[in-house]
């Protein structure tokens, strides 16, 4: 049977913020697993990098792996630090940004 994930090895203890990198002036992504019903994605963003506002079809749980991050879901600000996570609903505009160098995993239910 092939695999659902990729860019990732079975049967390996892994530290999820050692599999993506950070580069200056970049939003690197990394994407684990994806289909239609769920979406798995590393991120690694420089200081000051962002994701604009954006709206999802599916519940996204956003968990701050390494750094700092400034959420803002329905215009509300969330500050989020390592270890950290927040969920951002189906259908609300949201948009990521961060204050430090930050990296982050994804997970998106669809």
């Amino acid at each position: 049977m092939l695999s659902k994930m990729k860019n990732i090895d079975a049967k390996e203890v892994i530290e999820l913020k050692d599999m993506i990198d950070i580069y200056e002036g970049q939003v690197l992504s990394r994407t684990l697993s994806q289909n239609e019903n769920v979406s798995l994605t590393l991120f690694g963003f420089d200081k000051d990098e962002m994701i604009s506002t954006h709206q999802s079809e599916g519940d996204a749980l956003l968990t701050v792996l390494e750094g700092k991050a400034r959420i803002t879901i329905d215009d509300t600000d969330y500050i989020l630090k390592t270890g950290e996570s927040i969920v951002m609903p189906a259908l609300h505009p949201h948009a990521v940004y961060a204050l430090e160098n930050m990296k982050m995993f994804l997970t998106v239910i669809f």
